[in-house]
């Protein structure tokens, strides 16, 4: 996947948890990016189903 294929995205994370991530990229050779997107892979579920709730009033 190239940069174009890719959204800019602001987060804001306690700096003990971004330095531990920064870290841990490091040590499996990857960039901050692609262990943020591992692991939200990993986290999220296969399928996320959206249902409309109905409101009776």
């Amino acid at each position: 996947m190239t940069t174009s294929d890719k959204q800019r995205v602001t987060l804001f994370l306690i700096p003990a948890l971004l330095t531990h991530a920064r870290a841990q990229a490091i040590v499996e050779g990857k960039t901050l990016t692609e262990l943020v997107e591992m692991s939200l892979i990993k986290y999220l579920p296969k399928k996320t189903i959206i249902k409309k709730i109905k409101i009776i009033v």
